[in-house]
């Protein structure tokens, strides 16, 4: 559950933990009692009122019991990221001699949990890696994940890109794999920081996977809600996010939902595996009870990719270095006049309204350059010719070398 702040994104959430469907129970019979339980909402806000709210006590990063099929999991930010790294810089230390080939070692080992009051991406990337643990585990049948009080939820799903970029560059997978070979003394911490690599990846994988995440986004039904649709529907597009739903809350103000609605269904028009609700959470939502009362059925995963992540490429035309190969895929763009592309090793560098993603390219386009790029009835495409120096020669000749 994600959208803007102040759209009733934790209501939302913790209403749709609450609504149990018919198929829990199907396959309890296998389990022994109590083996398994329902749902698992999550909140990664530090100051989230939702354990007042839903009348349990507040112990971060211990699941709690809401009913007798939810519980909730509140996680502190900062608890998480000291405790990584508290076990990071022990590890660190264990391997002394390792000071001596890379002295950024000693000076990491250094720096107390304490200090880590923000390290760009890895608070975010450590939390949605609890997240991801706890989600197969086996104690849920699902996991309600509120990502209010995150800032920008976009950027927050996107740290594990990110931070999996900011390894490779200061530490490339191949020279760290090499040096751990050739220097023993190496081994364990590389062998970290490829865990950490791995994860980064995983959780990147995961979150656009279709058959296991659906996505919901949250606005509100005033004037900032029907604003800010378009752009969290393309950031959605950009991202890959396996979207399933828009859910327009009324809020405790009670207000119409149904203008919003009638205008991100003309957004969305085309998209079966968007769906738009309104959410009727009128009145002081301060307890439980009237928590339960908003019935709300979350879209279960469809298994239909959406965004970036159902790019195609197709060929256009030509042969060999003369060919034209067009990457695709459908892309909303409130403001064409702001989109920006850019390139960066494997990844194309995609900037719409100021958000910046990169989507990992083909193995087919790496060895290629871009020749330009459009936007029409929807789709964005970006189109690309063979790089002669990398390209493969045809039928075994000698050709450039690779």
């Amino acid at each position: 559950m994600l959208g803007p702040g102040g759209s009733g994104v934790s209501v939302v959430a913790a209403a749709a933990a609450l609504t149990v469907d018919a198929s829990t129970h199907e396959h309890r019979g296998v389990l022994p009692i109590g083996a398994e339980r329902d749902t698992l909402l999550v909140t990664v806000d530090r100051q989230s009122y939702l354990p007042e709210r839903l009348g349990v006590f507040r112990v971060p990063g211990e699941p709690v019991a809401i009913t007798a099929d939810t519980d909730l999991l509140h996680l502190d930010p900062l608890a998480v990221v000291e405790q990584a790294w508290t076990d990071f810089t022990a590890a660190l230390t264990a391997v002394s001699a390792a000071r001596a080939f890379l002295p950024i070692v000693g000076t990491l080992s250094s720096v107390a949990p304490g200090e880590m009051v923000a390290l760009p991406g890895i608070g975010e990337f450590l939390l949605l890696r609890q997240i991801r643990d706890a989600a197969t585990s086996g104690r849920w049948r699902r996991v309600v994940v509120d990502l209010s009080g995150v800032g920008d939820p976009h950027a927050f799903l996107r740290a594990p890109v990110i931070l999996s970029t900011a390894v490779e560059r200061l530490w490339p997978r191949h020279a760290r794999l090499a040096e751990a070979a050739e220097k023993p003394a190496l081994a364990q911490l590389s062998a970290a920081v490829e865990g950490i690599d791995r994860d980064c990846q995983d959780l990147a994988e995961l979150l656009i996977d279709p058959h296991s995440v659906s996505a919901h986004l949250v606005l509100d039904a005033g004037d900032r809600g029907r604003r800010a649709a378009a752009d969290q529907l393309a950031i959605a597009d950009l991202t890959g996010l396996p979207l399933r739903s828009v859910l327009v809350n009324a809020g405790e103000a009670a207000m119409s939902t149904v203008s919003v609605a009638e205008h991100v269904r003309s957004l969305v028009d085309g998209d079966g595996a968007v769906t738009v609700h309104e959410v009727d959470s009128g009145g002081v939502l301060d307890r439980l009870s009237r928590i339960r009362k908003i019935t709300l059925h979350a879209q279960k995963p469809s298994g239909r990719p959406r965004g970036s992540g159902a790019l195609t490429v197709t060929k256009a035309s030509g042969e060999g270095v003369d060919t034209v190969f067009e990457l695709t895929w459908r892309q909303g763009l409130p403001r064409p006049d702001q989109l920006q592309l850019g390139r960066s090793g494997d990844d194309l560098l995609v900037t719409i309204d100021g958000f910046r993603h990169p989507v990992r390219l083909p193995s087919v386009l790496r060895r290629c350059r871009v020749i330009g790029a459009g936007w029409d009835a929807g789709l964005l495409t970006v189109t690309f010719s063979p790089d002669p120096a990398v390209w493969p020669a045809r039928d075994g000749g000698s050709g450039p070398a690779r």
